[in-house]
């Protein structure tokens, strides 16, 4: 019988209905309550880490719930956190940073239901996590929706649909379908690792979103602010406006000032590639880095994490053009497998 840890977070799933709308109010043992059926074939350990609405975890709550994992991984098979989607995606990828090398099976979901209401998606979920925390599989994933998907690519992509995550740019780690609990052998696994907690976040950093029109001056204006990493989200495959108001001059001189620039797409599929476009190829000789197949999630927490851990700049920049943990690239023909 595995021994599994339930981390309790707060979130939708452990919310209750009040006038001012949902909010957390339900604790691990009144959510394990819920879902006596499924621990049968488990020994699940609850503890409450802190009862939040999602769209309030800030990194502070990351560093902290890396702290406990790390603290009690050896103790039990696998762990499972219960978290509020709105920033679950986040989460899991900060925690995949912060935890590189752990040694067992680290599961984060929740719902887009209150565990409270009968329709609730709440037990599928938590029913994924549970065998996800069981597998052996080492490293930090989400569940959702009888899919598992590396922590590093998930993102959240529908507001209400109970199917509210997709894997960017990645296969899923693990499903569960008609074949039971099936897990994908296209998606490596790190095996025989020792763990070593690294849970500081910068968060000098700024996410830009290009449009049309758009103000080189952002950048000297984020420079004055004490900015020291920018995650810009281009256009298409690649492309910033060099013509008029000349974005690619202002990025280049950012970075010869010292701060680190990544770029990545707007688009959420198919990553980008900033060498198939002129004005593409112009921004990579400013000494940008780019993203590649990166979710946007998976960029700012790298470059927060990066530039926590790392003085540095020549470091950060090394590590943040590094695959650590599959966050980088595609692997678009195993996609939606």
């Amino acid at each position: 019988m595995k021994h599994i840890l339930m981390i309790s977070t707060g979130g939708t799933l452990a919310s209750s209905y009040s006038e001012n709308g949902l909010a957390p109010g339900l604790h691990g043992n009144d959510i394990l309550d819920r879902i006596e059926g499924l621990t049968a074939g488990f020994c699940v350990e609850e503890e409450e880490l802190f009862m939040m609405d999602s769209s309030n975890v800030q990194p502070e709550e990351w560093a902290q719930l890396a702290q406990r994992i790390y603290e009690r991984r050896l103790d039990f098979d696998g762990i499972v956190i219960i978290h509020g989607t709105d920033t679950l995606a986040y989460t899991a990828s900060a925690l995949s940073f912060a935890l590189q090398g752990i040694e067992v099976p680290v599961v984060l979901t929740g719902s887009q239901v209150s565990i409270e209401n009968p329709i609730a998606d709440a037990t599928e979920n938590c029913r994924a996590a549970l065998h996800m925390a069981a597998s052996g599989c080492p490293g930090v994933f989400v569940a959702f929706n009888r899919k598992i998907i590396m922590g590093t690519r998930a993102s959240k992509v529908r507001t209400r649909s109970f199917d509210a995550f997709e894997s960017i740019n990645y296969p899923y780690a693990a499903r569960i379908n008609s074949s039971g609990f099936v897990v994908n052998p296209a998606v490596p696994i790190s095996y025989g690792r020792t763990c070593c907690l690294q849970n500081k976040f910068c968060t000098d950093i700024f996410v830009l979103k290009l449009f049309p029109g758009i103000s080189p001056d952002i950048f000297m204006k984020l420079k004055s602010m004490g900015v020291r990493g920018v995650y810009v989200e281009a256009f298409g495959i690649g492309g910033l406006p060099s013509r008029k108001r000349n974005i690619t001059t202002a990025i280049g001189e950012a970075v010869r000032s010292g701060m680190i620039v990544v770029v990545g797409s707007q688009c959420l599929y198919e990553g980008s590639d900033f060498t198939v476009y002129e004005v593409g190829r112009q921004v990579l000789e400013q000494g940008v880095i780019t993203a590649g197949g990166m979710t946007t999630e998976g960029a700012i927490t790298k470059l927060m994490w990066a530039l926590g851990q790392y003085h540095d700049m020549n470091r950060v920049r090394e590590v943040i053009k590094t695959n650590l943990l599959g966050e980088i690239g595609t692997m678009l023909d195993w996609c939606g497998n």
